[in-house]
């Protein structure tokens, strides 16, 4: 669970992330190097789908403190993957990780600084 905002960045229980955040049911991590929205492809997500036991149902992108749609060839190659993609503004993201992993919804994330 995200636990709260600090600065541009997250904090998950007691670890802050403060460049972004991704986040799988089965870990969070440090989000190093994310790209612009408009520069946004599936190997900046780097491992963020291994070590899971299922395909997420989608991936909740967190674009920053505005919403921004990412570039249409991002969400169609992760489309063909079978894996859906929701873009929101980061705040709206972390909430929305939250309610759905409450759910046990078995999705993603990957959260821009705000």
């Amino acid at each position: 669970m995200v636990t709260g905002f600090q600065g541009r960045g997250f904090r998950v229980k007691d670890d802050v992330f403060p460049d972004g955040l991704l986040l799988s049911p089965v870990r969070a991590l440090a989000w190093m190097q994310a790209p612009a929205v408009s520069a946004m492809s599936v190997a900046a997500l780097g491992d963020l789908f291994d070590h899971l036991e299922l395909k997420p149902e989608f991936l909740l992108l967190g674009t920053g403190s505005g919403l921004q749609q990412p570039p249409r060839a991002f969400v169609r190659e992760l489309e063909a993957r079978g894996i859906g993609v929701e873009a929101m503004d980061s705040r709206a993201a972390a909430r929305a990780w939250g309610v759905l992993r409450a759910e046990e919804r078995w999705i993603v994330a990957a959260l821009l600084p705000l």
